[in-house]
């Protein structure tokens, strides 16, 4: 399957290496490597541009083409051409985010080379920002650290934040929920329980094209088993169920899609299949 994708591009003749775009990536998708701005994993650049407007070189852009669904062994070929730094920074990445099964893919392909395995000490962080690193546990965890009775089971959640492939939302129940149902919605978190969690705002959010291309890759990709909407009774929060319909009607793969009206008042108000 092809898919279009908005991805970041580093112009490396105008990058001067300092680093102001690093920060500036909400996925930590960049990285400082050998003096220059890298691109460490096509997975994690949501093409958003938070970087752009960052870089006083100019020497970054979009690139829009379309790509195969993402391949872990195509990627590793970009990496090693780029040398040992970025080969260990890019495994780094990989651990940090929790994606094991492409980190064992990165390093079959570097046994298969005959490539030399760095040594990986995870630190969580890598310049990203704490609040988008990929976590996948287990809500009994949290009850036990925390005394929350939070059924969350991964972090993060935002929609513009999650990565469509993350190992959480594989052969999943996903909930996609607009902002405001948790807050209105006293039953939200048995609701959850089971299920991977992203939320968004159909009306305060931008760049709504990259939610449809996630949701999509959430279905044929990560091969999501079931998919629950729940919105708000406000006429605006219905642009999340069109957003959902849409990217449904063009993914490869069908799934049971079921849509949950709740009321201003935290009432359920309709509850279907669709």
């Amino acid at each position: 399957m092809m898919v279009e994708r908005k991805i970041i591009r580093i112009d490396d003749n105008k990058c001067n290496g300092c680093g102001l775009c690093i920060p500036n990536c909400p996925e930590g998708a960049l990285q400082m490597i050998d003096g220059k701005a890298r691109l460490i994993s096509d997975l994690f650049c949501d093409g958003l541009g938070a970087c752009i407007g960052h870089c006083p070189q100019g020497a970054i852009d979009f690139e829009v083409r379309e790509a195969d669904v993402y391949d872990e062994k195509k990627v590793m070929e970009n990496i090693i051409k780029a040398g040992s730094n970025t080969i260990k920074a890019h495994l780094s990445h990989l651990k940090d985010h929790n994606e094991v099964e492409y980190f064992n893919q990165a390093l079959e392909v570097l046994k298969e080379r005959g490539i030399e395995i760095p040594k990986i000490e995870s630190n969580g962080c890598h310049g990203k920002c704490p609040g988008s690193q990929v976590l996948d546990f287990q809500p009994e965890d949290n009850v036990k650290e925390c005394s929350s009775g939070s059924n969350l089971a991964h972090w993060p959640i935002q929609l513009h934040l999650v990565p469509p492939n993350a190992s959480f939302f594989k052969n999943a129940d996903i909930l996609l929920s607009a902002d405001c149902v948790a807050h209105a919605l006293s039953d939200f978190q048995q609701r959850l329980k089971g299920k991977a969690l992203a939320i968004a705002c159909p009306k305060l959010d931008a760049n709504q094209e990259i939610y449809k291309q996630k949701i999509i890759s959430m279905i044929d990709d990560a091969r999501a088993n079931t998919m629950t909407v729940m919105t708000m009774e406000v006429p605006c929060c219905g642009g999340l169920l069109n957003l959902v319909r849409e990217s449904a009607s063009k993914a490869m793969r069908k799934i049971p899609i079921k849509h949950v009206q709740v009321g201003i008042k935290g009432d359920i108000l309709s509850e279907n299949w669709i």
